[in-house]
C-alpha cells in the first residue's frame, strides 16, 4: 500500500483519509511525494510570487485556503481540519479554537513588535505544527505560511535546510529536533535551521 512507508515525525493517515487521494495512478510514497510537491509548487507561485504582500495570515479561514491551494489536486480533504486524533497535535475538536488563538497571538506579536520577523515566523510555524490542524501536510503548510509572512515583511524566505523535509534526510532529523526544543520554548535551533 502507498502509505506503508512512514518517515519519523510524519502524520499517519487513517483509512478514511487515505481513501480520499485524488490521483489514482500513484503506487509508491515517492510518487505521492513528487505529486504533492508539484501541487505545492503551484501554491508557492500563487502566494510567494504574487505582487500582493498583505495576505490575511491572522485569519484561520485564509490559512485553510492556503492548505487547499497546496493539496487541492491531491486530496479531497485539502483545506479542511482533521476529524481524528493523530500522533501529534491537539485533540481534533479543539482545532478551531486553537487556530483562532494562534492567529490572535500572531497578530499581537506583529502589531506590537514582540519579536523580530524571523522569530515571529518560526514561532507561528511551530504553533501551527503543534496544533496539526490538517490530516497531513502540516509541516509543509506551516513552512509556507512562515515564508508568506516573511515575504510580506520584505524579507527572503527561509531555506529550511534542503527543503525536502518530507523525506528521511539528515535535515529532517535536525528539523524534528529543533521542533522538540521549541516545545520547551527554546527557538534558537529552529531559527538557525530555518535561515540555514
Amino acid at each position: 500500500m502507498i502509505f506503508d512507508e512512514i518517515v519519523e515525525g510524519q502524520t499517519p493517515l487513517d483509512p478514511n483519509e487515505a481513501s480520499e487521494l485524488i490521483p489514482g495512478h500513484l503506487k509508491a510514497i515517492s510518487e505521492l511525494n513528487e505529486y504533492e510537491s508539484w501541487n505545492i509548487l503551484k501554491a508557492e507561485k500563487k502566494y510567494l510570487q504574487a505582487s500582493r504582500k498583505n495576505w490575511p495570515l491572522e485569519d484561520p479561514e485564509f490559512l485553510k485556503k492556503v492548505h487547499f491551494s497546496m493539496f487541492d489536486l491531491t486530496w479531497k480533504w485539502a483545506g479542511t481540519y482533521r476529524l481524528s486524533n493523530k500522533n501529534i497535535g491537539k485533540d481534533w475538536p479543539q482545532i478551531p479554537v486553537e487556530m483562532r488563538k494562534v492567529c490572535d497571538d500572531f497578530r499581537y506579536w506583529k502589531l506590537n513588535g514582540v519579536y523580530d520577523a524571523d522569530e515571529i515566523a518560526v514561532r507561528f510555524h511551530h504553533r501551527l505544527v503543534s496544533i496539526h490542524p490538517f490530516p497531513n501536510g502540516n509541516g509543509r503548510h506551516a513552512r509556507l505560511i512562515a515564508d508568506i509572512f516573511l515575504r510580506g515583511q520584505g524579507l527572503g524566505s527561509f531555506s529550511w535546510g534542503s527543503g525536502k523535509l518530507y523525506a528521511k534526510t539528515p535535515d529532517r532529523g535536525i528539523y524534528i529536533e529543533a521542533l522538540r526544543e521549541a516545545d520547551s520554548n527554546d527557538f534558537s535551533l529552529l531559527l538557525k535551521f530555518a535561515r540555514g
